[in-house]
């Protein structure tokens, strides 16, 4: 996939990190000299020291045979701006950081997709890290849903029942849906037939933010 990531910052330079070694053609643009070098430093790819705004960048970039643009800077102004170019310039796919996320509607309208509040996203991640050690991999989606991974214990309800049973308890809520059982370092999509047993590990998605005491009794 011929790439454009625009901004090297602590979220670009991750990004940029996946796509070079999923071997990706990536072409990053950053108005900023230092970070600019520092990639170039550290991959083999063409590095633009710009304004991603100006239009001649995106096209000296080859947003005309772009796969896809994907724009990280702190500045939601400098983001929209270039989503907007990147949709003139004809790119087909358009993901952006979203820092306030009263702006998101404006991206959308535009065609690309959002994330938003990245500080917001990696704070819960922390949080969730030391307030509930049992859950793990934990992801804070749009409009508060959540998907995370959790480790059932003895004593938990869950287990010797099946999942269609523990619904039917309400020991699982109606808003959540277990998608995923890993066993003895095995991991399948759930069925509503397969029996919880002690020290599975269930991925789980919820509609709404799960509370500490259903966190507690589902792990047991």
């Amino acid at each position: 996939m011929y790439m454009i990531i625009v901004g090297a910052g602590s979220i670009g330079a991750s990004l940029i990190d996946i796509a070079v070694g999923e071997k990706n053609n990536v072409v990053v643009i950053d108005a900023n000299a230092e970070r600019a070098r520092a990639i170039q430093e550290r991959h083999d790819i063409t590095v633009l020291n710009a304004d991603a705004t100006s239009a001649d960048a995106l096209r000296e970039a080859g947003a005309d045979r772009a796969d896809s643009l994907i724009v990280t800077t702190s500045d939601d102004a400098v983001n929209l701006m270039v989503v907007w170019i990147a949709v003139d310039l004809g790119v087909s796919s358009i993901a952006s950081v979203v820092n306030d996320k009263e702006h998101a509607e404006f991206f959308r309208k535009l065609g690309a997709s959002v994330m938003e509040n990245p500080e917001d996203v990696i704070a819960n991640h922390l949080y969730n890290a030391v307030k509930r050690p049992s859950v793990k991999d934990y992801t804070l989606l749009s409009q508060g849903a959540q998907v995370f991974r959790l480790e059932v214990a003895a004593d938990s309800p869950l287990v010797d029942r099946s999942i269609a049973e523990s619904r039917q308890r309400e020991t699982i809520p109606g808003s959540m849906l277990v998608l995923a059982v890993a066993r003895d370092g095995e991991q399948a999509l759930a069925d509503e037939d397969d029996v919880i047993q002690e020290n599975d590990v269930l991925t789980i998605f919820t509609l709404n933010r799960v509370s500490d005491e259903l966190i507690d009794k589902l792990t047991g």
